[in-house]
């Protein structure tokens, strides 16, 4: 697909269109994400390699684009909850390359104190970010109840989360899925078939082609795109996000992608066929989308120069704080353990309660079944399979009571029965 080409989603099957063209503003704002998302894991591998980095390293090389057009879809007031390789998301939702530096490297200025690693950090209060959660698929419950509560308060909020594809096979997917559906609930779902989970291919874990049936299965809207295509992600997540806004969600986007990497830093992806690598290389997503920019005269040679200008500055200067920064004070272990008034949590309300309260939420609760539930009887089925005349019950044996009467019919019934000729 080139880029630009978007697939429909108001309907279950992926429709290709030319979309009206984004504003320059848009298309430059897409690619200084994507590269500083590139940039930032850049400095962290050297970092991890100097032994700075305090515990494990994923790297997102290839997928950049998925993380930062799919959130550059959200506005400011809804919510999103990242996996480890969403670094970018984070990015244009606003966190500071410095707080992903610091956060890696454990220091006491990070956003958790130096107490937790990799993208386990939240920001709740201003930019809405949930903290990811380490057993994989229990985010979509979970963002499935933020999508909940924003209607419930009238906050007109979209809530958006990523899985893998081993992801998918997780009971919490299936199980957060159909509860999406079932309640409607403006959950976008950016399912990264990045092709491995840890060292096993998609083929070898799912017997369909494309994950995005998982979705159609439970009655949403579902589609499969070009994950490396940075405008056509952008443009589905962006009609995803206006369909759930609009009270039809929930929406799966299975964005087709690959890791350039291997699960972590100490995995080197030997089991990565040479000519599927080679092939992925080729369909690099910063290099595309460089290539798209130029041909369509978005920018020229000074601006790439000014946003590259701009990167570098930012990552110096965020670079150089994290790694003059302290590490946390021992006594620090002990605080936070357990909540005594730290902080407070309160509901924030964007309608009036007694939308939400008896008696002016008070419904029907008569059940009303169209057909009352029967059989729908369309397929072409043998007439003497399907009838409303119950079979005709046996004629009961006269009995005394204690089956006496029932053994002394079955044995007159014996005697009476002609003897087998031949072969038993």
């Amino acid at each position: 697909m080139e880029p630009g080409m978007t697939p429909s989603i108001s309907t279950p099957k992926p429709k290709s269109s030319v979309a009206p063209p984004l504003t320059r503003e848009t298309y430059l704002g897409l690619y200084y994400f994507m590269r500083l998302n590139r940039a930032v894991e850049d400095q962290m591998g050297k970092l991890f390699r100097q032994n700075k980095i305090v515990g494990g390293l994923y790297s997102s090389l290839g997928q950049e684009a998925i993380s930062v057009g799919t959130a550059y879809a959200l506005e400011k007031r809804d919510w999103l909850a990242p996996m480890i390789r969403n670094i970018g998301a984070l990015l244009v939702k606003g966190v500071k390359p410095r707080d992903i530096f610091t956060q890696h490297m454990a220091k006491y200025t990070s956003p958790t104190l130096g107490k937790d690693g990799t993208s386990h950090f939240g920001e709740l209060k201003d930019l809405h970010i949930v903290s990811p959660i380490s057993m994989l698929g229990d985010l979509i419950p979970v963002m499935t109840g933020v999508a909940m509560a924003g209607r419930y308060l009238g906050q007109d909020i979209v809530a958006m989360t990523w899985i893998g594809d081993g992801g998918s096979s997780t009971g919490a997917f299936h199980e957060g899925l159909n509860l999406a559906a079932a309640q409607r609930a403006s959950l976008v779902l950016i399912l990264e078939n990045n092709q491995w989970a840890y060292s096993t291919h998609v083929s070898k874990q799912v017997p369909v082609r494309d994950l995005a049936e998982r979705g159609r299965a439970y009655g949403i809207t579902s589609v499969t795109i070009d994950g490396n295509d940075v405008v056509a992600v952008y443009r589905t997540a962006k009609a995803a996000v206006e369909q759930c806004r609009a009270g039809n969600g929930p929406v799966l986007i299975e964005a087709k992608t690959h890791r350039m990497r291997g699960h972590a830093q100490h995995d080197p992806a030997e089991y990565v066929p040479k000519k599927m690598r080679e092939y992925w290389e080729a369909r690099d997503p910063i290099a595309r989308y460089e290539k798209y920019l130029t041909e369509n005269k978005l920018w020229d040679a000074a601006a790439k120069k000014e946003i590259e200008a701009r990167i570098e500055k930012l990552l110096s200067d965020d670079r150089e704080f994290a790694e003059n920064s302290p590490m946390p004070p021992p006594e620090l272990a002990e605080q936070g353990v357990y909540c005594d008034g730290c902080h407070t949590i309160e509901a924030e309300w964007h309608r009036p309660k007694s939308e939400v309260t008896p008696p002016q939420s008070s419904c029907d609760t008569t059940v009303q079944v169209k057909d009352f539930g029967g059989i729908d009887q369309g397929l072409n089925v043998p007439t003497e399979t399907v009838t409303d005349t119950p079979p005709r019950a046996a004629k009961p044996a006269q009995s005394s009571g204690n089956g006496a009467g029932a053994r002394s019919a079955a044995k007159s019934k014996s005697a009476k029965a002609p003897a087998r000729k031949g072969r038993r």
